[in-house]
């Protein structure tokens, strides 16, 4: 996911891609720990994709 592509989606949209994010970062996390999860990466890509939304929900409360 590109920060280019989050600029264009809405508060809206941007708050509940940050909740279903969230949601799929504690299954990772959860997974992760029992030992089911195949490509503990994702855990990494995840977290990553949660603080580029937040920035963007930041920049758009500036303006």
């Amino acid at each position: 996911m590109k920060a280019e592509e989050l600029r264009e989606k809405s508060v809206e949209e941007l708050n509940s891609l940050l909740l279903e994010l969230s949601k799929t970062e504690f299954e990772q996390k959860y997974s992760n720990k029992v030992g089911r999860l195949d490509k503990p990466h994702l855990i990494k890509n995840t977290r990553r994709d949660i603080a580029r939304v937040k920035t963007v929900l930041t920049e758009k409360a500036g303006k």
